[in-house]
């Protein structure tokens, strides 16, 4: 018996109670990328790129001009004050070429074809108004597709993720390392720049699979075996880690289970999200709320999906959405826990106070910090069920709904039933009125 939550026909927390789908790609659709209030792209593996309408799931725009799948995207809006505001996105494509297109006309901007691998990530640095491509090297860009410089051939693993760090630096996962790369303004006072590795960071035992930064002072990283560090976003030292995310002390309302070994991903960290407070982490089938200033895990929900988390958001509430590859879509709310006194603590979860050593001292303060650490818990409110394979990710639209693609070929726009009623109603209510066939009955 699967030992997944699940939610009744009765969903009254979930507004999520229609939906538009959205048809159009023969392969998986893999990216979704918010162009503006109203507009998104997706990508996928069939090359091409198509623009929607968020609100009435219109298909706006088809973009062709990649051979292979899609590998990155990222959007590109112009700073330039003396022009109107233009969106642009990037598409990074297997066919090794990069191209810029214009959101509004969808004609093509530039197209560069001289990788000599993959582009597997795209960085904006809107700051310094450059882009960053990842790849078996790391390329630095202007606006109009100039390169400005280039790393040396790193590794045939090549780069996997960027992320933007304060001081014009950049965090780059290849493989098990983390390399900080610096930014510096070239001295001829032309607009080049020169890329230079500062640091390498080899504290994962793995391959690093998601980096998120939390602000300027902190970022996170996750590797396939489960391991979660927290970075010093300034001198890139470690401030925390943790690695235990099935120490059984730390679910004591379950059965202990006997596992010699775990299969790697069932504790693999998908994907990080976070907001100022916390860190969320797609880990294996399970979701995990590590409060930065606790340095611990304040609630989890261990088998969130019945299949590998993909993708997980932090919504401006108390919620999170989650996606897995099982093809369901959830909604969780963080809830506090009411704790009986006479209720053990649970201890251990991502025990930080002692750093791994037994210390008695530590492990005293660490049980004073506990009793007065409210316990939360994951309550899942909502279960999106519409698609019939795996869900790569999705995008959080606000009052528009949430938008999720995934491995069966389609786009689904969910909508807050209410609302659209609402709109409908209001809509009706226009046309009788202009049409003067709304009379006033006394």
């Amino acid at each position: 018996k699967s030992s997944v939550q699940t939610i009744g026909e009765e969903q009254i927390q979930n507004p999520y109670t229609e939906l538009l789908v959205l048809k159009g790609h023969q392969d998986i659709v893999r990216f979704l990328v918010q162009i503006d209030d109203y507009r998104f792209a997706s990508a996928g593996d069939d090359g091409i790129i198509f623009l929607w309408n968020a609100q009435t799931g219109e298909k706006l725009l088809e973009l062709h001009g990649h051979t292979h799948k899609i590998t990155a995207i990222a959007p590109f809006s112009s700073s330039d004050a003396s022009e109107e505001k233009k969106h642009l996105i990037l598409t990074a494509s297997a066919d090794r070429t990069v191209i810029v297109w214009d959101c509004t006309s969808g004609r093509q901007v530039q197209k560069v074809s001289c990788f000599h691998s993959t582009v597997k990530c795209l960085t904006v640095l809107q700051r310094l108004d450059v882009w960053l491509s990842g790849g078996s090297d790391l390329c630095v860009w202007n606006r109009k597709l100039d390169l400005l410089c280039k790393t040396s051939h790193l590794t045939d693993a090549g780069i996997s993720a960027l992320v933007e760090l304060p001081k014009n630096c950049v965090a780059a996962a290849v493989g098990k390392e983390l390399i900080i790369f610096r930014l510096i303004a070239s001295n001829d006072g032309s607009e080049g720049w020169n890329v230079l590795e500062v640091k390498r960071l080899v504290d994962h035992q793995d391959n690093i699979l998601s980096l998120v930064s939390v602000n300027d002072l902190t970022f996170v990283t996750g590797s396939h075996v489960g391991e979660l560090i927290v970075w010093d976003a300034l001198d890139w030292t470690k401030q925390a880690s943790e690695c235990n995310f099935w120490d059984s002390s730390v679910h004591p309302d379950l059965q202990p289970e006997i596992k010699l070994s775990q299969s790697p991903n069932e504790t693999s960290v998908q994907h990080l999200t976070s907001d100022e407070e916390c860190v969320f982490a797609a880990v294996g089938k399970g979701i995990y709320v590590y409060n930065l200033q606790m340095k611990r895990v304040i609630a989890c929900q261990r088998t969130a999906h019945d299949s590998s988390v993909l993708h997980i958001e932090k919504l401006p509430n108390r919620q999170l959405i989650s996606c897995s590859e099982d093809g369901s879509v959830r909604i969780w709310e963080l809830r506090e826990k009411q704790q009986l006194p006479a209720e053990p603590v649970p201890t251990g979860f991502f025990n930080m106070w002692g750093f791994g050593r037994a210390n008695k001292q530590a492990n005293q303060t660490a049980k004073k910090m506990q009793e007065n650490t409210p316990m939360y818990f994951l309550e899942l409110v909502g279960d999106l069920i519409g698609h019939s394979s795996a869900v790569q990710m999705f995008l959080y639209f606000g009052e528009l709904g949430v938008a999720t693609c995934s491995a069966d070929h389609l786009i689904i726009l969910w909508k807050d039933g209410e609302r659209e009623s609402r709109l409908r109603s209001l809509t009706l209510f226009q046309k009788l009125a202009q049409n003067g066939d709304l009379q006033l009955k006394f």
